[in-house]
């Protein structure tokens, strides 16, 4: 069976007990992963706290530790991909290309600018403002894109002068362990330290007294955890949590022509990320032709074992999403909900789930209340779009929504009114490292990625020089 070690302070580090790692294509526990204790925590942030004192003082090496630190994952791309696939469950090409958008992320954060902004020049005084690092910085990050939201906080925190403690989910720890011995081999030590454990570590992480910044990537019922685990010493917080997303179909878009950007939308990596389409509102008299797309969409895209040849969709990555997977599908069908493709949980080894479309649900259904995180999207008619703009808005969530149309610019307007972080047209999922990424309402504080991502990861400081005499 595959053990795995922790990385702290640029040397492997192992744990006395163990917890398994299933592999979602099977149900089985294929690899034993470290169950760092409260010591080696404090050893870890120790570390961390230790790298700081001479990491934040020189802008430039920072940076080209960075781009080393890409490379080496690049050059580590198959292992990487193959690890996360077997703990996760998305394809080896998907695993493949989130490995290569975590080496970008890195690469972009290396180019991003820390300016001095001169706000005053005069006779009287001198004055700019500068961004400071903040100290140690805890990473913690969810099951679904466990390497690409690891480089979302990474690449930014480190080169604003911060140093990191990372801990993954227990659900997917392997491919951030090893994620953690590979760029160390080109970080200085202490600089970014690898743990791995259960909630019970990332209690104790989120509320320990040198760590000055937190950011954290799950649901919003751990993301106020966190931020009240943060409050008694004023941590700074980055939360990115839950959505429910709303895609509003107007009346002259053609079902055939954006089926396929709104089935991707929703159901890519199973359905399992944050920001994808949970919930598709469409004009009356486009309902059917959509659905019946959509459907036929489901009916034939190919799900299995992310190991085999063409396989599109994986598993749900864990055994409590798949069990409220099928709930969230049985409470619509048992409130008298259509499943017009899937329904139903896969008759085989794992956690698969067949892709579904329901239809006959709306507001009061569970699975359009709440985030499903799962491969099964409802579609629900409207007969007046500011009616269908006002339910796309009744949630506490507010990440993402997209509307779809021939006509842009009134596609435009309508997305103007959505209550959420980002409004697509035409699209939804254009998640790239220029675009800052957050949510309204409960679906998080702050923003990543971009110089909005890196300012969330600095303090200002005021220099002020007095140029006149008393």
């Amino acid at each position: 069976m595959v053990r795995t070690v922790m990385t702290v302070g640029g040397e492997p580090l192992t744990a006395t007990d163990t917890f398994g790692v299933i592999n979602p294509a099977t149900g089985k526990v294929f690899a034993e992963a470290p169950d760092c204790t409260r010591q080696q925590l404090d050893k870890a942030v120790d570390a961390a706290a230790r790298a700081f004192v001479d990491w934040r003082r020189d802008e430039e090496p920072r940076r080209e530790a960075l781009r080393r630190a890409a490379a080496a994952i690049m050059e580590s791309q198959d292992e990487l991909a193959d690890i996360l696939s077997a703990e996760q469950g998305k394809p080896v090409p998907a695993a493949a290309y989130e490995v290569s958008q975590t080496a970008l992320w890195l690469e972009v954060s290396a180019d991003l600018p820390l300016p001095r902004e001169v706000i005053q020049d005069d006779e009287t005084a001198y004055a700019e403002v500068v961004r400071r690092p903040l100290g140690v910085v805890a990473a913690i990050t969810p099951w679904n894109y466990p390497l690409l939201l690891a480089g979302w906080k990474i690449g930014p925190a480190l080169v604003a002068g911060n140093t990191v403690v990372l801990k993954p989910s227990p659900f997917t720890p392997l491919s951030t362990l090893k994620f953690g011995e590979v760029i160390n081999a080109v970080l200085p030590p202490g600089v970014v330290n690898v743990v791995s454990g259960g909630d019970e570590l990332g209690a104790w992480m989120t509320s320990h007294p040198t760590v000055r910044k937190i950011s954290f990537t799950g649901s919003v019922a751990t993301g106020k955890a966190v931020a009240a685990a943060a409050a008694p010493d004023l941590k700074r917080v980055t939360l990115e949590l839950g959505g429910n997303d709303p895609a509003i179909v107007l009346d002259d878009a053609d079902p055939a022509a954006i089926s396929g950007g709104i089935f991707w939308g929703a159901f890519i990596n199973c359905g399992q990320i944050c920001a994808g389409i949970k919930r598709v509102y469409v004009p009356e008299a486009l309902h059917d032709d959509l659905v019946e797309a959509l459907a036929a969409r489901a009916r034939k895209v190919r799900v299995g074992e992310g190991t085999q040849k063409g396989v599109q969709l994986g598993p749900i990555n864990n055994k409590p999403q798949f069990e409220r997977v099928r709930e969230l599908v049985d409470d619509a069908l048992a409130n008298g909900a259509t499943a017009v493709a899937g329904g139903k949980a896969m008759e085989r080894d794992g956690y698969f789930f067949e892709p579904t479309i329901l239809t006959g649900v709306s507001e009061g259904t569970r699975i359009v209340d709440e985030e499903q995180f799962g491969p099964a999207l409802p579609v629900i008619p409207y007969s007046d779009l500011d009616d269908a703009i006002e339910r796309a808005n009744a949630t506490h969530f507010g990440l993402c929504g997209s509307v779809w149309s021939s006509d842009t610019d009134r596609a435009a307007e309508v997305a103007g009114q959505l209550e959420c972080g980002t409004s697509y047209i035409n699209s939804h999922l254009a998640i790239h490292p220029h675009l800052p990424f957050g949510g309204r309402k409960w679906s998080g504080i702050g923003v990543e990625n971009g110089p909005w991502g890196l300012s969330g990861f600095t303090e200002l400081q005021v220099l002020y020089t007095a140029r006149s005499r008393w």
